[in-house]
């Protein structure tokens, strides 16, 4: 066993020792000519959050880009060393962190790419023949975002775009498999409304669609008549999803509480969607600074006061925090994982999307429980003004409820 000169460790202890981003940082600084003034700062900024052999790899790729002789502008060097491919690797998500923690350089477009890419793959799973058609649709929206986007309006969501062109494959899957037809123009208001029965559910998510599609065909001359003009979603716009009973809820309340073998993520995220009506998203973004730890109170999401918790709340709060304060991270959210630990992103929607899975229910239906209760007990208006919604949104819990007070006493 070799000891190592200067420090007397073995190659072992060496390899784990704290200082090593350190010193490799010293010995780039001693070979540049003219080092940046934030080498060392990001050399702290790594040893602080990564093990010593990942921080000395990243020292050593920034070595490699600072001596390639290229531009050593911090934008320069984020985007040199980016990755082809989906991933745009690990030492380019370290230096997009630290630049911009720093306000030296600007976010990376990798969400754009990767969003430009799941596009493209839609697109050319649509047949040949009916191709030419979906894709001068995308091209249309793609612009109609842009505008928004300039114009500081709402614009369309990339999820949003993508599930178009999902459903538009989709259409066109099943007209050439099951309809024989290979045009656009060939389509009739039978092989919409067949297409739509394939899944009731979605009925009227995908008539929107097919609908926006069909009269942007309409003008480019891809055919004479709208074959959706006349169709009707035949939906009715109360809530029809599924609520959990009491003994339920009973049932959760009593796991979420006492059970220590539950993670933390999941106690937090389900008592505050049971008790407080907590969506996915705002769990989601909620951040070290919505909390006051004086007042025993939270900020959720869009939600204009902040929501007092009580102390059940309270304390699965204070447990899921105290499972992040073990990471050892400056993330700035609550939810941290093992991907997220080393940035200061939120964790990913798959994530948050399994969170409950162990319960065996699904975060929209705990959640809806507690408006559906709410709002049968409550001013909907009332409601809504607390949670931040349209007053439209809340009624759409009101179907088919009666107050027992207005009904005849027989």
């Amino acid at each position: 066993m070799r000891r190592h000169a200067g420090l007397g460790l073995c190659s072992a202890c060496w390899q784990k020792h704290p200082g090593r981003p350190f010193i490799r940082g010293e010995h780039l600084r001693d070979r540049l000519a003219d080092p940046p003034s934030w080498l060392g700062d990001f050399v702290a900024h790594v040893a602080a959050r990564h093990c010593s052999a990942r921080a000395c790899g990243f020292v050593t790729d920034l070595g490699r880009l600072l001596e390639d002789g290229h531009s050593t502008s911090p934008q320069a060097l984020l985007e040199r060393s980016r990755r082809p491919g989906r991933s745009m690797g690990s030492f380019a998500r370290a230096l997009e962190n630290f630049f911009t923690l720093h306000h030296l350089a600007l976010p990376t477009d990798q969400a754009e790419r990767l969003a430009a890419g799941r596009r493209q793959r839609r697109i050319e799973a649509v047949p040949e023949p009916l191709r030419q058609a979906v894709a001068a649709f995308n091209t249309s929206r793609m612009r109609a975002q842009d505008r928004a986007r300039r114009a500081g309006t709402r614009p369309r969501s990339n999820h949003t775009l993508e599930t178009a062109l999902a459903t538009l494959r989709d259409l066109a899957l099943f007209l050439v498999a099951e309809r024989d037809k290979s045009a656009w123009a060939l389509v009739d208001v039978h092989d919409v409304e067949a297409f739509l029965s394939t899944l009731p559910k979605g009925r009227k998510r995908r008539l929107t669609v097919l609908r926006q599609f069909f009269r942007f065909a309409r003008s480019q001359k891809m055919l004479l008549v709208d074959p959706t003009r006349e169709l009707v979603a035949k939906e009715t716009s109360g809530f029809r999803g599924q609520t959990l009973a009491l003994d339920q809820q009973r049932e959760l309340f009593r796991r979420w509480t006492t059970d220590k073998h539950v993670h933390p993520h999941e106690a937090a995220m389900g008592m505050l969607a049971l008790l407080h009506g907590a969506s996915s998203s705002e769990m989601r973004m909620l951040k070290i600074d919505d909390i006051d730890q004086q007042a025993h109170t939270v900020r959720l999401g869009k939600r204009p006061h902040p929501v007092p918790l009580d102390p059940a709340s309270w304390t699965v709060l204070q447990r899921c925090l105290a499972h992040r304060e073990a990471w050892r991270t400056d993330n700035p959210h609550v939810m941290v994982t093992k991907g997220t630990k080393a940035g200061r992103s939120p964790a990913s929607t798959a994530y948050i999307s399994h969170v409950l899975d162990d319960c065996g229910f699904p975060p929209r239906m705990i959640r809806s429980t507690r408006l559906v209760d709410l709002v049968n007990t409550m001013d909907p208006k009332l409601v809504a003004a607390a949670f931040g919604m349209d007053p439209q949104a809340t009624l759409i819990y009101l179907a088919d409820h009666v107050d027992p007070g207005r009904l005849a006493d027989h």
